[in-house]
């Protein structure tokens, strides 16, 4: 496996199942195309497995941060709602694994 890259992992039946943050921000990113790749910025030095996504795991699940902006005109909280809806359903159905937050961070008004 590739180093400096954190899994979380599960014991099995029949061997171990792990999963990659790698895997978990990709999804979280992916999910709806509603990150912004710009606000990366907003996190400061800190280490980012994908632009606008931050995943910090843990053995009894994963937290992830997203950083995006929302388009003008639409409300802030449900958009930012149904970004953290969506992305904790679609990492909990495609991993199996618990989640144990998405914050959403939304660090600016896009005028595009």
């Amino acid at each position: 496996m590739a180093e400096n890259k954190e899994y979380i992992t599960r014991q099995e039946s029949m061997g171990t199942i792990q999963i990659s943050e790698d895997v978990v921000a990709s999804i979280s990113s992916s999910v709806g195309g509603l990150l912004n790749a710009n606000m990366a910025d907003l996190v400061g030095g800190k280490k980012m497995t994908a632009k606008g996504v931050r995943v910090e795991m843990a053995e009894d699940g994963v937290l992830v941060n997203l950083f995006l902006m929302i388009r003008y005109g639409f409300a802030i909280a449900e958009v930012a709602q149904k970004v953290q809806n969506a992305v904790y359903s679609a990492l909990e159905g495609m991993t199996g694994f618990p989640v144990k937050a998405v914050n959403v961070h939304v660090g600016g008004i896009s005028f595009d």
